[in-house]
């Protein structure tokens, strides 16, 4: 048994990635060193395997000549044949029974899709009515003094709603924008800005929550500027969660705190996708070195906030409906 021999290039954009020396050489060997592509989504596949932090070791071939020629003869020759016919014609079975199984399955996701969007809507509308009949009953018992302190209290609150609808809505231009000056191939000359809901900070699960908030409008933002490629948005959601799960658990390797925003796959895989690189801004992560690096500092890790972005993407990835409804 030995090592297998992995691609040297390929081992250190892995490396520089911020994957163990092992994991990257386990996945370069069953991946076949083919490229950086297919390591990384074998990587993905495989990140929960038992043995997946452990060296592959491959068998070394010996050449042992035989004392004796073996003769093939013809009815060898039409037997293998036949075996060959019999595993091409199973093979072309189970495909077509596998075709009609995912059918069958695409028809049922969309029959329950279906049932839960009228389940949605009448659950909607009954909600509605209930919370009218409970404000009319409300305000029907309750003295003239209370109805005008709640009436002002729902104006107020009407407000905020517009006024957080708006930034919405102007960070939708921008995202828009910046999309139209990707697709002219020309470089984006504004960094997106979020918007920030400007409520009272009254102590620190506030802002923890509002972090939340971006987070999750920036996956939703995500998921909907991408709608139409859901692999990539799913693939663009696992590479997140490796980056912010990396963090946590080895928060004084810089190597897991520093991402080169040149690298080919981060760009395929992350940066190009409008959303990407802000999600990760809102991590801690900050760009330097004339923007050549996204880079979290140690002083600057703050675990409560990669915690929630991790649970963030768990939600986005398992929920088939994030971001659509």
């Amino acid at each position: 048994m030995a090592v297998p021999v992995a691609n040297k290039k390929l081992l250190e954009e892995l490396e520089s990635m911020g994957f163990p020396r092992v994991r990257a050489t386990r996945a370069l060997h069953y991946s076949g060193n083919a490229n950086l592509e297919a390591a990384i989504d074998w990587i993905v596949d495989h990140e929960n395997d038992p043995d997946i932090d452990q060296m592959p070791l491959v068998t070394v071939d010996i050449n042992i000549e035989s004392p004796e020629p073996f003769e093939i003869t013809e009815v060898m020759k039409i037997k293998a044949q036949e075996l060959r016919d019999q595993v091409r014609k199973k093979k072309k079975e189970e495909e077509k029974k596998m075709e009609q199984l995912r059918e069958r399955e695409r028809e049922k996701l969309e029959f329950c899709l279906l049932i839960c969007y009228m389940i949605f809507t009448s659950l909607h509308l009954r909600f509605n009515l209930m919370l009218q009949f409970f404000l009319f009953g409300l305000s029907f018992n309750l003295s003239k003094d209370n109805a005008r302190k709640r009436n002002i209290d729902f104006r107020n609150s009407e407000k905020e709603e517009e006024k957080r609808a708006r930034e919405r809505i102007r960070w939708k231009l921008e995202q828009d924008k910046l999309e139209r000056r990707g697709k002219l191939g020309l470089s984006p000359s504004t960094k997106l800005s979020i918007p920030v809901m400007r409520e009272k900070q009254k102590s620190m699960p506030v802002l923890s929550i509002a972090k939340s908030e971006l987070m999750r409008e920036c996956l939703r933002s995500l998921r909907r500027n991408h709608k139409n490629d859901d692999a990539r948005v799913q693939r663009a959601f696992q590479t997140l969660l490796i980056y912010v799960g990396n963090v946590p658990k080895n928060p004084d390797e810089e190597k897991f705190r520093k991402i080169r925003l040149s690298n080919p796959s981060f760009l395929v895989r992350v940066g190009n996708l409008i959303g990407g690189i802000e999600f990760l801004e809102l991590c801690g992560f900050e760009k330097t070195e004339g923007g050549q690096f996204l880079y979290l500092p140690r002083d600057k890790v703050d675990m409560s906030i990669l915690y929630s972005a991790a649970s963030e993407l768990k939600s986005a990835l398992t929920n088939p409906f994030f971001g659509l409804l």
